[in-house]
């Protein structure tokens, strides 16, 4: 039996990919340095797939920042105001990724969103009128060949016609349809390259098919696959899916003169019943998804054998597979010298399941794979127990009411209280919650960590972080000020180290942007809050102005969706564990005298299920009310914000509302403002905060563009309900492009307010 995966993570054990690319932009890294740390950590991780007896091993799966991206070059979907930059290839593909700022011009950076249900951040293609698509870069060709030198045969990957043109920008008058003959021309063009350097398969990578399809969508892309396959030469083609089930399309899959197919058998909910249903072509082979792509445990084997037992009965041509890429886990265990046996016996980072995968071959290949050794090793390991309970916790979930999810008095009353309270000027001004992270920040707290400073020294040196950040803000003229969060890590991280029923880990990071690593913590048993977490620092921020000072929280929901999570109980009861964690922490700072208090949900759409059928029963119903049961208890006056980012809200923004928030911050500046609106045409209650300006761009808005995006808001905004801040914390800038942002952020708005 052959084994397959749909990508491996890029960034390296190390984050060596992280670093290099960082140190490029800094200017301490030539670009020949960066391409070879490039080639050196393709060549590593082709090499560990190889030895763990991977079959279909991927190429093309590395990129320097997003694979759409890449895919957009590849294609020359490369919008006009980056060409004339006149820079280099890898120069404008970094434009289009973060913008640019200097000698050849002023840039912003493409519009930025989730990819799909993860926590990864794509760049969306933009597709103008001019758009001429056609087969103009090389990379897969150079990376399948690059492979071949070394002796791997690899899969090259590609982000399929169809996703592609589904979650482009179209900005002129012409739609994805007139695209469709000058797409399937460049994506044969490219299979037959691929063909000719001897790719004996090729996956072709279309997860917009587990999502709703209309019809006409469904056409559209039997249209692509029509031509494109028209003469796909002696290469094999998969069509590979992942995150769902490919119900609107599946019969007319099996028509398509595909090779093989990908379907994923742990999202996808309808996947078994499908092939139950209608079979699985003799032609093709089965690219079986069995193994969980995106959560951390280890794989039973049961599980796995009993399914793929059911699919020979269906095809007998299967290959063992990943359900997604592994660029959604942490790269190994290995790094993890911390963690107890105890622990890491029940984790599957991506190096680990390689093995697994390599297992799971070995026990197929037993006459009776229930004899196997590593059978039963397997079934040891389940048996045994691993998470840790709390029944004091347990009970005060079971004993929660209505009434716990309700907050008294209604939004307008609350309103005209707050406002006579904190009496703001028109379009108040704040941040989303952190500052700069420099590297004498991060030494405090690794020093503080490590036991080489004492725990006053790390509190001294966090306070004079705040103080400072606080005296520079009043400098800007901000109104509603922050502490900067000079002792927190990641926003979920340090809630999770504070919280009672996480593991954490030394090197487990998992890219969530660019260079732009996160370290999600793992749950491991019920979580519940032994004591205050943010009240100190906050109130300490409060004692040195006379204006608010947010204190800064994580909702539950996000803590949840950002965090690994157990597979022995049901999301809604881990995140209901969180939320009263969290409420515990809001009433102590509500006591503790703080009277405007931020709960980022940023992750609140991110699992949301890609059915819309789903979208109530399996997540809205329980994600919602977490938040409610948060903010529930607090005071009429106290004011309650939320900030969520890099989302399609538009079609949420009832539920949105009906969180019960006083403020909503949202990313805004780099998407269209379809949710503005969206806010305008459903009665939205929530004042609003729409980013006014990138803060994953180091490149710095001018108060003239700010002001324009204002203008453009209070088209559709009233001035009442709207507040101005940046799209998402700062904690990933430099100093000297974050306060001259913020200057000219103020500036704008000061300019604005005169007008009113």
């Amino acid at each position: 039996m052959r084994t397959s995966i749909i990508g491996y993570p890029r960034i390296g054990a190390l984050r060596e990919l992280k670093f290099a690319s960082e140190n490029y932009f800094k200017g301490r890294f030539s670009i020949d340095e960066l391409i070879r740390t490039g080639t050196d950590l393709r060549a590593a991780h082709w090499r560990i797939q190889r030895e763990n007896g991977i079959t279909f091993i991927p190429s093309n799966d590395f990129s320097f920042y997003d694979g759409v991206l890449d895919t957009a070059c590849l294609f020359n979907i490369v919008p006009e105001r980056y060409r004339a930059l006149g820079l280099g290839e890898l120069e404008t593909y970094f434009a289009m990724a973060r913008g640019y700022q200097g000698e050849q011009g002023d840039v912003k950076a493409l519009s930025m969103k989730k990819w799909f249900n993860t926590n990864y951040h794509y760049m969306v293609p933009e597709i103008d009128d001019a758009t001429t698509i056609q087969l103009a870069g090389t990379k897969p060709f150079d990376e399948f060949a690059e492979a071949k030198e070394l002796g791997i045969a690899t899969k090259p990957v590609l982000i399929g016609a169809f996703t592609l043109l589904k979650l482009a920008k179209y900005t002129g008058a012409k739609q994805a349809v007139d695209f469709v003959q000058a797409t399937a021309k460049a994506y044969a063009a490219a299979l037959a390259k691929l063909g000719g350097l001897g790719a004996e398969w090729i996956q072709i990578d279309e997860p917009i098919l587990v999502t709703d399809l209309s019809e006409a969508d469904v056409a559209l892309f039997k249209k692509l696959y029509s031509a494109i396959l028209a003469d796909k030469g002696s290469a094999n083609i998969l069509l590979q899916t992942y995150f769902g089930d490919v119900r609107d399309g599946y019969v007319e899959l099996q028509a398509l003169p595909f090779d093989g197919i990908g379907i994923d058998f742990i999202e996808g909910k309808r996947s078994l019943d499908l092939i139950r249903q209608f079979g699985f072509s003799d032609k093709k082979t089965l690219f079986a998804g069995v193994l969980n792509g995106k959560n951390v445990w280890r794989n039973r084997y049961a599980n796995a054998i009993a399914l793929v037992q059911e699919l020979r009965s269906h095809t007998g041509q299967i290959v063992l597979s990943s359900s997604c890429s592994l660029l959604h886990v942490p790269y190994s265990t290995k790094g993890e010298t911390k963690l107890p046996e105890e622990n890491t016996r029940h984790l599957a980072f991506a190096e680990e399941k390689l093995r697994e995968l390599a297992e799971l071959r070995e026990i197929l290949t037993n006459d009776v794979p229930v004899a196997s050794p590593l059978y039963q090793e397997n079934e040891r390991l389940f048996g045994a127990s691993r998470f840790t309970g709390n029944a004091a916790l347990q009970a005060r979930t079971a004993a929660l009411t209505e009434a716990d999810f309700a907050r008294l008095p209604a939004f307008a009353e609350r309103a005209i209280a707050q406002k006579a309270k904190f009496n703001l000027p028109p379009l108040p001004t704040t941040t989303i919650g952190s500052f700069p992270q420099t590297a004498e920040v991060r030494a405090n707290r690794s020093a503080f960590k490590k036991g080489s400073i004492t725990e006053e020294r790390y509190k001294q040196f966090n306070r004079e972080q705040i103080a400072a950040c606080i005296a520079r803000q009043e400098t800007v003229g901000l109104d509603v000020l922050v502490h900067g969060e000079y002792e927190r890590n990641d926003m979920v991280e340090y809630f999770g180290e504070c919280l009672d029923g996480f593991l954490f880990t030394e090197q487990a990071w998992v890219q969530s942007y660019g260079t732009r690593c996160v370290k999600p913590p793992i749950i491991w048993g019920d979580i519940s809050r032994s004591k205050p977490i943010t009240v100190e620092y906050s109130t300490y921020a409060k004692s040195l102005t006379d204006k608010p000072v947010k204190g800064m929280l994580t909702g539950p929901v996000t803590i949840l969706n950002w965090s690994f999570p157990r597979e022995d109980i049901g999301l809604k009861d881990s995140a209901y564990q969180i939320a009263l964690a969290i409420r515990d922490e809001v009433l102590d700072l509500e006591r503790s005298g703080i009277e405007i208090i931020q709960i980022d949900e940023a992750a609140l759409r991110e699992k949301l299920p890609l059915r819309r059928s789903d979208w109530q029963s399996e997540y809205l119903s329980w994600a919602i009310p977490a938040f409610r049961l948060v903010h529930a208890g607090v005071r009429p006056e106290t004011q309650i914000h939320t900030h969520m980012c890099y989302s399609q809200f538009s079609d949420i923004i009832r539920d949105i509302d009906a969180m019960d928030a006083d403020v909503i911050s949202f990313e805004a500046s780099r998407s269209d403002l379809a949710i503005i609106d969206a806010i305008n045409g459903c009665g939205f209650r929530t004042e609003v905060g729409p980013g006014v300006y990138d803060i994953h761009s180091p490149r710095i808005p001018t108060a003239g563009e700010i002001k324009q995006g204002l203008y453009r808001m209070l088209d559709k905004i009233d001035a009442g309900k709207l507040w101005v801040n940046p799209d998402c914390g700062l904690k990933t800038r430099g100093e000297t492009e974050t306060w001259a942002s913020l200057r000219h952020m103020v500036q704008a708005t000061l300019e604005v307010r005169e007008s009113l």
